[in-house]
């Protein structure tokens, strides 16, 4: 009985735990993401308004779009999330608040990640915020 009762008070921890894993997509590969900017250079000053980004084309699998999304930052991978990875090689531009893939024109909204009609949104990756600086890290 006390064997029963210990599973049932650990079993909820063990079931709730995070992977850390943010969202999987099976056409992009999985590169390390390791990213730090400093929102007191003047690079990356404008990041620290609404509807603003910087991209980085040196992480990630295509690049790294980051968001300022008004009450948080978001990070995206410039990679087309519906196109497999080794026939699409043109990173996504960025428009506005839009992203928009080469390969097949879809459009994918910046604060949603989302395009009309796509199975996959945009891989995200982790952004952390401390003082001046964000952490892009997956």
């Amino acid at each position: 009985m006390c064997k029963i009762f210990i599973l049932l008070l650990v079993l909820p921890f063990v079931l709730g735990c995070d992977t850390g894993s943010i969202n999987n997509n099976p056409n992009i590969p999985n590169y390390s993401v390791n990213l730090q900017i400093n929102l007191s250079l003047p690079d990356y000053s404008h990041l620290q308004f609404a509807s603003n980004h910087i991209v980085d084309y040196s992480q990630g699998a295509r690049g790294i779009v980051v968001f300022n999304a008004g009450n948080n930052y978001v990070a995206f991978d410039l990679a087309c999330p519906n196109q497999p990875y080794s026939t699409c090689t043109a990173p996504m531009t960025i428009t506005g608040i839009n992203a928009t893939c080469s390969c097949d024109n879809s459009v994918y909204n910046l604060y949603t990640a989302q395009s009309p009609g796509q199975q996959y949104p945009l891989k995200q990756y982790r952004v952390d915020v401390n003082g001046g600086y964000l952490y892009v890290t997956n």
